[in-house]
């Protein structure tokens, strides 16, 4: 039988982390929460579970997060994000690889809950990420806002998790506009420094194509309301991004700092 180590980094996730670390504690024999300078209750929330905490200034996702892995306990690690849980069927399948693994690192299926209602449509179900892993057999890689964790070994095969690990991202309309807000302003001034510039017409249609393909060929539509208000704020994402590429490489041509 593995010993497992949860590492979860964190800033500010007093609402989130006991639900966390609660579902987390049943198949952790080490858990670890790398904190980036919270200011709420974060860290006594993480010590009343018997976290480990250790302060780390945030320099990035993947930079923090290959930090907690280095800094667990064990071989094995479980990273998650303080609004994610884990469900029952996956706690079980956990620990079935607990007792015998097949594979060095395990992808699952992550289900968001979005204002109250659990999004299976729209594209984001099944949200495929590998989370369970020898953390010697890879890494997190990846840039600002997109990290991954990836083998370094080949053949690259992952094995498959039963069950889901619950996402609770958006709480409110409101929080869905300011993560917007946040990821498209880094995405943007990260593709114009990267020469990346997009016309009007472009930024018109790619927000057009991004509707239809999120509500109707992704079914978006079977997810009701709540699925409407997602499809139409992924197609708004994207006219942010594509507006703010245009006017920041407008800015750049002309000598405007940005």
């Amino acid at each position: 039988m593995i010993n497992l180590s949860v590492v979860v980094i964190t800033l500010n996730e007093e609402k989130n982390l006991a639900r966390c670390l609660a579902a987390a504690k049943v198949i952790a024999d080490d858990i670890l929460v790398v904190d980036s300078g919270s200011t709420d209750a974060t860290v006594a929330i993480a010590e009343s579970f018997g976290a480990r905490v250790l302060v780390e200034p945030f320099k990035g996702y993947v930079t923090q997060k290959n930090f907690a892995d280095a800094h667990a306990l064990h071989d094995w690690v479980l990273s998650i994000d303080a609004d994610e849980v884990l469900s029952p069927e996956l706690i079980s399948s956990i620990q079935q690889i607990k007792n015998e693994p097949q594979q060095v690192a395990y992808e699952l299926k992550r289900l968001t809950n979005y204002c109250g209602h659990w999004i299976k449509h729209c594209g984001w179900y099944p949200d495929k990420k590998v989370r369970l892993y020898q953390r010697s057999k890879g890494a997190w890689i990846g840039d600002q806002i997109h990290e991954s964790w990836e083998l370094t070994t080949t053949p690259k095969n992952y094995g498959k998790l039963q069950g889901d690990l619950l996402h609770y991202s958006y709480p409110s309309f409101s929080d869905h506009l300011k993560q917007i807000e946040k990821f498209t302003e880094i995405m943007s001034r990260r593709d114009v420094a990267n020469g990346k510039k997009v016309s009007i017409l472009k930024t018109i249609f790619a927000a057009k194509w991004k509707f239809i393909q999120s509500y109707f060929l992704k079914l978006g539509f079977l997810d009701g309301y709540a699925g409407f208000q997602v499809c139409l704020l992924s197609s708004f994402a994207t006219y942010m991004k594509y507006s703010k590429i245009h006017q920041y490489h407008q800015f750049k041509k002309k000598g405007i700092e940005y």
